[in-house]
């Protein structure tokens, strides 16, 4: 098995020397288990030619083991006190372009410029989910996504009809994505330690002849109301969207519950709708 070297170097040059004071507003949870560490690099394995991007750097526990398998990464960090640090650390490496940004503001389309992103990140778990869906807005110039995120959002993201935590999240995702969890990973894995458990998934777009053909904003807006009260039988809760004669048309009973229906359901009531 392949040996990795220290995550980072241990020190950094005088201009970045000093420990990096955790900013609670960015969601900052560096990433440090060396084993974690090896186990994503594996299951990204980068291969070359390939156009890497990391959100969320951090200190650099994934950015380096990745620079050193394959020569190339660009990085998106918000935090600009990361910046020097991370370019410091990686000096040698490989070459690292960095993007001084929010991520819910980069086009990831024009990013990849007709040569499709492969993504990785420890994404910050106050926001994980309007990153997913801005990164699903684009999933055209995606190949796969590595993200670690809280593991709640990883088992609603990836869990079938009928579960309790089945829902809206599970549903779009699934219509655009196979979702595939990797690894489980505990708080001390981190520094400082969140107070949930985290886990590593492995998203990838589906290709186009896969997708639905109805409208995407409109599928958003059946499911957004047929969950919005998880209670309610779909008649009740898209009284405003669907009416309960277009709901049997699409051949689902309209005294069902969202969290009864498979993703492609939703898809069937939007297109029963857009027939008018």
């Amino acid at each position: 098995m392949k040996r990795y070297p220290p995550a980072f170097p241990p020190a950094y040059p005088s201009s970045t020397a000093g420990k990096h004071v955790h900013k609670k507003q960015f969601g900052q949870h560096f990433l440090h288990d060396p084993g974690i560490i090896r186990r994503i690099v594996q299951a990204i394995a980068p291969r070359p030619g390939e156009r890497l991007v990391e959100i969320g750097p951090g200190e650099g526990a994934i950015t380096l083991p990745l620079l050193r398998e394959h020569g190339h990464l660009t990085v998106i960090e918000l935090d600009r006190d990361l910046i020097p640090r991370i370019q410091a650390a990686s000096a040698g490496i490989g070459k690292l372009d960095v993007i001084h940004a929010d991520v819910l503001t980069v086009d990831f389309t024009a990013l990849a410029a007709g040569n499709p992103l492969r993504l990785a990140g420890n994404l910050p778990y106050n926001i994980s989910s309007p990153i997913l869906f801005h990164c699903l807005d684009h999933a055209d110039a995606i190949v796969d996504m590595h993200f670690m995120l809280q593991k709640e959002v990883v088992d609603r993201m990836a869990a079938d009809p009928g579960s309790k935590v089945y829902g809206r999240l599970s549903v779009m995702l699934q219509l655009s994505c196979s979702v595939q969890p990797l690894i489980n990973v505990p708080p001390g894995a981190f520094n400082p330690p969140p107070k949930v458990d985290s886990a590593v998934v492995r998203l990838t777009p589906l290709p186009p002849e896969r997708r639905h053909g109805a409208d995407p904003a409109l599928v958003a807006r059946i499911v957004r109301h047929a969950f919005g009260q998880r209670r309610k039988t779909l008649s009740n809760a898209l009284h405003d969207v669907v009416s309960a004669e277009q709901i049997s048309a699409a051949g689902i009973d309209p005294r069902v519950r969202a969290e009864q229906l498979e993703p492609l359901a939703f898809v069937r009531l939007a297109q029963t709708v857009q027939a008018g």
